[in-house]
């Protein structure tokens, strides 16, 4: 019992973020997430290129 009590008295001190909050990071993420994979795709890419010249 001691650990319900315990989950409630914490789920009840969370601070929820608001709309706003939750729309902008997840903005943030799927635009950081984009960014990443456009550059190891073009990373890969380079990659590539220099292992066939190399071949």
């Amino acid at each position: 019992m001691k650990f319900f009590r315990s989950v409630i008295k914490t789920m009840k001190e969370t601070r929820w973020p608001t709309r706003k909050e939750a729309v902008q990071d997840t903005t943030t993420v799927i635009t950081t997430a984009i960014f990443f994979a456009v550059f190891f795709a073009i990373a890969d890419y380079a990659v590539q290129a220099v292992i066939k010249l190399l071949v």
